[in-house]
């Protein structure tokens, strides 16, 4: 198995690729999802440079939060159930699903600072995937001015898994024209600057559509 070290050689040589090819000015952060590998895997990916990490289980996520330096930058990446906000708000900077108005109460009753967080967006309508509809995210986002600890710093999507580019760089495309929009409302609490897209597959095709934060673990950490 390859070093993690070493697979980021290769994976920032895309990026920097992507980036130039890009009509847009952003080389993207890149978010580590480390939620198949071990703690001391997770640790080696800190070493070789990245610090922003991404988990979808809380058990994984306080694991290795727990494990990782303090300056580590935690992503929960995956759907949080209501019910164990409570268990892990105070830990997260980012949370890239939140998608519906009664997390965003339980999370504005819990959380003790200003959480970070991503609208997930279901661009492809796929009924596996979470996410509100493109429809929906403007009204959402206004229900949400009154929480106070809640900041919606962009948007987040799944695109499907297919081969096909150009649909690819559709399903991203539609998500930053929706970003773009949501900016244009000029919120002091959801600056939507950010867009949280594209993964081991399909990332180059997000970064050429603006991409600021893309989710990498297979080509990164492996499994």
């Amino acid at each position: 198995m390859k070093s993690v070290k070493e697979n980021l050689i290769d994976i920032n040589s895309q990026i920097c690729n992507s980036s130039k090819e890009s009509a847009f000015e952003t080389t993207p952060q890149v978010i580590v999802v480390t939620k198949y590998v071990t703690i001391d895997r997770a640790i080696e990916a800190y070493q070789a440079g990245l610090k922003n990490f991404g988990e979808n289980r809380i058990e994984g996520f306080l694991e290795k939060k727990k494990h990782l330096p303090d300056d580590a930058v935690m992503h929960f990446i995956g759907s949080l159930q209501t019910r164990k906000v409570k268990e892990i708000i105070n830990e997260i900077d980012y949370l890239h699903a939140l998608d519906r108005i009664k997390l965003a109460k339980e999370i504005d009753k819990r959380a003790n600072h200003v959480v970070k967080c991503f609208v997930q967006v279901n661009v492809s309508g796929e009924e596996s995937k979470h996410g509100i509809s493109p429809e929906e995210v403007i009204p959402f986002i206004k229900e949400l001015e009154t929480f106070k600890h809640i900041e919606i710093v962009g948007l987040m999507t799944m695109a499907p898994l297919t081969e096909d580019k150009s649909k690819l760089r559709q399903y991203f495309n539609q998500l930053r024209t929706i970003k773009d929009k949501v900016q244009l409302l000029n919120l002091a609490y959801a600056p939507c600057t950010e867009l949280s897209m594209g993964m081991s597959n399909d990332f180059n095709e997000a970064i050429l559509e603006g991409a600021s934060y893309v989710r990498i673990g297979t080509k990164l950490v492996g499994e």
